[in-house]
């Protein structure tokens, strides 16, 4: 089983298979347009332009399982990124990523990189790295930083 063995919903409610990823080091996020680390899709954004070219996607999931911190539709948290971040990755439809209502792929994310305490995802911009046959290779907390992420995305990319 790997992530390309998931199916996840677009903005505009449309489905998009995972597999589309296949050979892709993948950057996957729960995010939240007010939270305290909402200014990482600045950091993000950098990643994603500094090496989008060379195999790496970031996939953006708005969750709103943290004290209301992505509170309107995935539409208004898609626009929210793009004109105050200019996000230019792909952000798909808002999910659960905790509890019995987990989307399916956040189950199996926390199942292959548990956290320390548990495998709950405890935050916004909890943060996945996926190797290009899409099995997970590390879980960043949400305080971890994209620019600490870079050197295993370059080690996945210079494979």
């Amino acid at each position: 089983m790997s992530i390309y063995d998931f199916k996840v919903e677009t903005v505009k409610g449309k489905e998009k298979e995972l597999a589309e990823f296949q050979a892709k080091a993948v950057l996957i996020v729960n995010t939240a347009s007010k939270c305290g680390f909402t200014p990482q899709f600045d950091g993000l954004e950098k990643l994603y332009q500094k090496y989008k070219e060379e195999g790496l996607e970031i996939l953006g999931f708005p969750c709103n399982q943290f004290m209301n911190q992505e509170p309107g539709s995935s539409e208004e948290a898609e626009e929210f990124c793009r004109l105050n971040f200019g996000v230019s990755f792909p952000m798909f439809a808002k999910i659960n990523v905790r509890g019995k209502d987990a989307h399916p792929l956040y189950k199996y994310l926390t199942k292959e990189a548990p956290g320390i305490v548990s495998d709950q995802i405890k935050w916004n911009f909890t943060k996945f790295l996926i190797d290009q046959d899409g099995n997970v290779v590390k879980r960043y907390a949400p305080k971890t930083e994209p620019e600490k992420i870079e050197d295993d995305i370059k080690t996945l990319l210079n494979k």
